[in-house]
């Protein structure tokens, strides 16, 4: 790439400025790569333990339902499924995490009282009440999980996209960029070097010219002064 670049030292200068450019560059992508991944550990360590909570509520919902089918039968489990009227509200918003745009979830009337539940107390016994609970926190479980892994993919998605870019830049651009400029440097200290010697021959030329020059004007001077006496000689014999 190097042979293609004009040994100028405008496009010197505009080298300098890009390598400038994408030095700032570099390093501010690199910081904020390592801040996503700082923020990325923090959520996934909250994925995880969301995950155990999650699988736990599963499990326990599993047991109260089970427990309660065993006891009351699947159709009063059913029935009381049924008969819920007001379903939960889930409302999205999103948050910004190092320029990053994650969801928050957000969720309503998912635990409810006994009297929210629009199965008759009397009419239903407490398995179903626990069966209820337990699918009641599970619900929030899901809801909570959904919002950390999208968060999670999220940061993992603009982790590895800024991690190109840090790349790009320092295995790519920027060794481009260093050997334009050696390259661009190199040439112009040759140009330089030319061009002093260049200015060196003609300066001696000139004064070899300036020498012989006046070598011949002392040559001229000398002539004259040894025809002075001679024509001096001749005036006097001639009177």
């Amino acid at each position: 790439m190097a042979k293609d670049v004009k040994p100028t030292r405008k496009n010197l200068m505009e080298i300098e400025d890009r390598i400038e450019l994408s030095e700032r560059g570099h390093g501010t992508l690199e910081k904020k790569r390592d801040g996503l991944i700082m923020e990325f550990m923090d959520i996934l360590d909250k994925a995880q333990d969301v995950r155990g909570d999650l699988a736990d509520d599963y499990e326990q919902a599993q047991k109260k339902i089970n427990m309660a089918r065993a006891m009351e039968g699947d159709v009063a489990v059913r029935g009381a499924a049924a008969a819920l009227q007001e379903h939960p509200e889930i409302t999205t918003e999103s948050k910004n995490i190092m320029g990053v745009v994650v969801p928050q979830i957000e969720s309503s009337r998912v635990s409810k009282s006994l009297d929210e539940r629009g199965y008759g107390i009397m009419g239903t016994s407490a398995r179903i009440d626990e069966a209820a609970e337990a699918y009641e926190d599970l619900l929030e479980s899901i809801i909570l999980a959904a919002e950390v892994e999208t968060a999670m993919k999220k940061m993992l998605r603009e982790i590895e996209t800024t991690k190109r870019r840090v790349n790009a830049l320092e295995f790519k651009l920027l060794p481009e960029l260093y050997e334009n400029q050696e390259y661009i440097e190199q040439k112009l200290e040759e140009q330089e070097r030319e061009e002093t010697f260049r200015l060196k021959k003609i300066k001696e030329k000139k004064e070899a010219e300036e020498k012989a020059e006046r070598e011949a004007a002392d040559a001229d001077d000398e002539v004259g002064s040894a025809d002075e006496p001679a024509a001096a000689a001749g005036a006097v014999t001639q009177d």
